[in-house]
């Protein structure tokens, strides 16, 4: 289970939770009693490779005009 930490304490002591944070531990940061937020840990494969797509393309479709109907269900 989560810890919960009113959000003027988080604010105190964010570098604590950090750590806690990166130990594994999820923090669950609460306004007036409600929960509105989340720390978690990143994993590792989520972090950003840069490179990853590097010789991909879009394909010459992708910037032909959309169709007018869907241009106008865009605009209502």
């Amino acid at each position: 289970m989560a810890t919960v930490v009113n959000v003027h304490t988080a604010k105190t002591n964010l570098s604590r939770l950090l750590d806690r944070v990166r130990k594994g531990e999820e923090i669950v940061l609460a306004k007036a009693g409600k929960p509105c937020a989340k720390l978690v840990p990143l994993d590792e494969a989520q972090e950003r490779k840069p490179g990853l797509f590097k010789g991909w393309r879009l394909p010459d479709s992708f910037f032909e005009a959309l169709p007018a109907e869907e241009l106008d269900a865009w605009e209502k």
